[in-house]
């Protein structure tokens, strides 16, 4: 993993070190699947999500790791004492650094595979299996829910626009079709999360998806469901005015950042890219090659968490050439 920002590092060495401590050879010796879950300040939501988790999916052994991004509340305790590894980080710094860190915990724990759901109840944990089978099928590397593909309870129509535009938005850009760019149900292989660059603390969603497809990954949607939040208060669309609760603007600030990323995302990987393809630093080629050992090795049944399935050999999608470091 790449960091950009060295006190991200610096955090996360830390916090990795202490849940290894914490949690010893359970910690690095995690089921093939692990379901990772980001959470700022969820006591009384944390619990039952947990609880509901499945704890075999596509006949594999799951293991929920809860990254608490600085929490005030009871998270860790109520997330712990429902059965999850939790790895607790002193200070709040986003969504998207918590599910960063997470990957990581779950990478290098030995998971073979990654999936991610909110802390906050909206999505059906009898959906994972959905969203997991096409990849243990070496089918896909990454997979994520479609509320438009499946059902939503909002009735937010300026929500369900946004939905709508940013997933034209994208497909324009990638020139790959997807209909839910949002969607916080997903699953990839664990070796994906090591190779995509990840940098925001926010809206993280784009930049993975983004990422994802601009790295010659294979991509699929499966239909599902997302309800409506009925504890606690959406941390998303902060701002001066959130409290106020004034319609609409929430929704804007919310559009207006995700956009920035996605946008920004989009030119960082465009310029990655360039004319004659990928062009990377030392490190970032040592990444590559490192993800595309674990693959081959798990492919084969070896390594940790590994299982029995064919490696995926795809093309990036038209707009995109393939990455000749990862892809062979």
């Amino acid at each position: 993993m790449i960091y950009r920002n060295p006190e991200d590092q610096v955090v996360d060495d830390a916090a990795l070190k202490a849940f290894v401590q914490g949690y010893g050879d359970r910690a690095t010796r995690l089921a093939p699947v692990a379901i990772v879950v980001a959470a700022y300040n969820e006591e009384g939501a944390i619990g039952p999500v947990i609880e509901a988790l499945p704890g075999e999916v596509c006949g594999l052994a799951t293991v929920a790791i809860v990254v608490a991004d600085g929490c005030t509340d009871g998270t860790v305790a109520e997330a712990q004492a429902a059965g999850a590894m939790v790895c607790d980080v002193p200070v709040n710094r986003g969504q998207g650094a918590a599910l960063r860190l997470g990957y990581r915990l779950a990478r290098e724990g030995g998971a073979a595979y990654i999936v991610t759901t909110d802390a906050d109840g909206q999505y059906n944990p009898a959906e994972i299996e959905r969203v997991l089978a096409p990849i243990v099928a070496g089918a896909a590397d990454f997979v994520t829910g479609s509320r438009r593909l499946g059902s939503q309870e909002t009735k937010d129509m300026i929500r369900r626009t946004g939905v709508r535009f940013f997933a034209g938005t994208i497909s324009m850009l990638t020139g790959q079709k997807i209909s839910d760019t949002t969607f916080g149900l997903r699953a990839m292989r664990a070796e994906v999360t090591a190779t995509v660059q990840l940098e925001q603390p926010q809206y993280q969603a784009s930049e993975l998806l983004i990422g994802v497809i601009t790295h010659g990954y294979k991509v699929a949607e499966v239909p599902a469901t997302i309800h409506r939040r009925r504890v606690g208060e959406s941390k998303k669309g902060q701002n001066p005015l959130y409290q106020l609760h004034i319609p609409g603007v929430n929704n804007f600030v919310y559009g207006l950042r995700f956009a920035r990323v996605a946008y920004g995302t989009w030119w960082r990987e465009r310029r990655r890219l360039g004319p004659a393809g990928p062009v990377l630093s030392e490190s970032e080629a040592e990444t590559e090659r490192i993800g595309a050992v674990e693959s081959a090795a798990r492919a084969k049944g070896s390594g940790p968490g590994s299982v029995e399935t064919s490696a995926s050999s795809a093309a990036a999608s038209p707009a995109w050439p393939a990455d000749p470091a990862k892809r062979t």
